[in-house]
């Protein structure tokens, strides 16, 4: 076998491992696979139609995620999330975006990084400028939110923070958007996410004044926000459906009081 043919056989390979990867997710956040159920290689064969290899590979990278759990005696199970586990997800994936920014601040950020978070700031002005949401302008939101924290994690020059944050971010409903549809359905939304973009050109401007407490102290309460937002969610369980994954959370299962600072 060439080169070239070596090389065909292990893309095929790989994004045959993907696509069983995307595939086991999707049955996993739409409930088909519920909450506690067990996993095993044999039955996925069965019901994905591929060979054991790639969802040896999915089961694996899915455990790492935290969307299964190992068992001790083989095979994997559906995890359920508490409250809980989804406030210390949020509080995990603030916890290293703050210290990203304050390393953004401290060393000073690309100023073409520095433009191009200047560009999503003003996409997400112009939607929430707008007096209603519509699906195309909804998706614009979200994308422009996604590439903003991206490119506040790529500000740090950290390879070390930007590795845990891919893991935090990939923690089950610790992603920025986790909650946005949800939170858009509710009243109060829209003021909120205006809070959330003030609070996102606070950070810009800390960053560029090279004030790196602030721009941490900043990004945590960004990352309490998104708690509130999760907190009012829960509360009106109805808007649930909008939540990726939202079979996996564990119903009247309260996150414990934190004392007041």
């Amino acid at each position: 076998m060439n080169d070239r043919a070596e090389r065909a056989e292990v893309d095929s390979g790989a994004s045959q491992t993907m696509q069983t990867q995307l595939r086991l997710r999707a049955l996993i956040l739409s409930g088909e696979l519920a909450p506690g159920a067990r996993v095993t290689e044999l039955a996925l064969v069965e019901r994905l139609g591929v060979s054991r290899s790639p969802i040896r590979v999915a089961l694996l990278r899915l455990e790492q995620e935290g969307l299964l759990q190992a068992l001790s005696h083989g095979g994997y199970r559906v995890r359920r999330f508490s409250e809980a586990d989804i406030h210390d997800a949020i509080e995990v994936r603030g916890t290293l975006e703050g210290l990203a920014v304050r390393l953004a601040a401290e060393r000073g950020a690309d100023p073409a990084l520095l433009a191009r978070a200047r560009d999503c700031l003003g996409a997400i002005d112009a939607v929430l400028a707008r007096p209603t949401f519509t699906e195309t302008e909804f998706s614009a939101y979200v994308e422009a939110n996604e590439r903003l924290h991206a490119l506040l994690i790529e500000m740090a020059g950290s390879e070390v923070v930007g590795r845990q944050l891919d893991r935090a971010i990939n923690m089950p409903f610790a992603s920025p958007n986790a909650f946005m549809m949800a939170q858009t359905s509710l009243p109060g939304g829209r003021e909120l996410l205006i809070v959330a973009q003030d609070q996102h050109h606070q950070v810009i401007d800390a960053i560029e004044r090279r004030e790196g407490a602030r721009a941490q102290a900043l990004m945590l309460e960004h990352a309490r926000l998104a708690r509130r937002n999760l907190e009012r969610v829960l509360a009106h369980r109805a808007s649930l459906a909008l939540v990726p994954g939202a079979a996996l959370i564990e119903a009247g299962c309260r996150a414990p009081t934190r004392l007041a600072r």
